[in-house]
């Protein structure tokens, strides 16, 4: 079975902190992860249909399958080591729903938690996780 991927924003505060929290919570190296500025990224937002100049998502890679926006954050949460599996139960709630909160703060996500000149760089001992 391949790694599931996780593609994000390399320059949103926010989205740095989420890899780590993830990253942290997943004691099996579950995830592998690319920004969606690199190669790897463009590819997939490519294939999922998303203009490569949109960076306001996260995508999950998993079984072939791409998700995005909440439906990716919840399948990601239901990976993580703990209680975190439960807020896959939120899935239940309409779409529309999800991504409407979704994207309301991924527009502000800049302006609430800032914005970095370059893409965050892994450690070397979590460099083995990134695929750019």
């Amino acid at each position: 079975m391949e790694h599931p991927i996780i593609l994000f924003d390399g320059v949103c505060n926010l989205c740095n902190g989420a890899v780590q929290f993830i990253i942290e919570r997943d004691k099996k190296q579950q995830f592998r992860f690319a920004s969606l500025q690199s190669d790897i990224g463009k590819q997939y937002q490519t294939k999922a249909g998303l203009s490569t100049d949109s960076i306001d998502t996260i995508l999950l890679v998993e079984n072939g399958k791409i998700y995005q926006k909440s439906s990716a954050a919840l399948r990601i949460a239901r990976r993580l080591d703990g209680l975190w599996f439960v807020l896959f139960g939120f899935i239940i709630i309409p779409t529309f729903i999800r991504n409407g909160v979704y994207d309301w703060i991924a527009r502000n996500r800049y302006r609430w938690f800032g914005k970095q000149d370059s893409c965050w760089m892994p450690t070397p001992d979590l460099k083995v996780l990134f695929l750019d």
